[in-house]
């Protein structure tokens, strides 16, 4: 059973890390206001007032996800924040009628598998 949980540990890991850098990468984008970035979030009606707002989530869920290589109870948080934000995302593309939403629901799933991953391996 000690090994299930090394292979589950080593798995959360890599998706953890993989979309801790996502998340950042994501978050400086929003804070910097990147044009592909605001122009997109504008399309589905969020105002630019949210934008540090969501850039600090965004950071907070990297931060907590890497966290959670050390702490698995911040690391399942961070991934259900994560998932939360992702399906707040899909929601917000759907209601603006924009179907672009392979990237939110990419990062929703992997948020997912983080959560189970971290859970399975604590």
């Amino acid at each position: 059973m000690k090994i299930l949980g090394s292979i589950m540990f080593i798995a959360y890991a890599v998706v953890g890390i993989l979309l801790a850098l996502a998340l950042s990468a994501s978050a400086v984008l929003t804070f910097t206001r990147n044009e592909a970035v605001t122009a997109s979030m504008a399309k589905v009606g969020v105002p630019d007032s949210w934008f540090p707002r969501l850039a600090v989530l965004k950071a907070a869920g990297a931060a907590g996800l890497l966290v959670g290589l050390a702490v698995p109870f911040i690391g399942s948080a961070a991934a259900v924040g994560v998932v939360l934000y992702f399906i707040g995302a899909v929601i917000t593309h759907v209601r603006a009628k924009d179907f672009e939403i392979a990237a939110p629901v990419i990062l929703t799933l992997l948020a997912g598998a983080a959560l189970v991953l971290r859970v399975l391996s604590a």
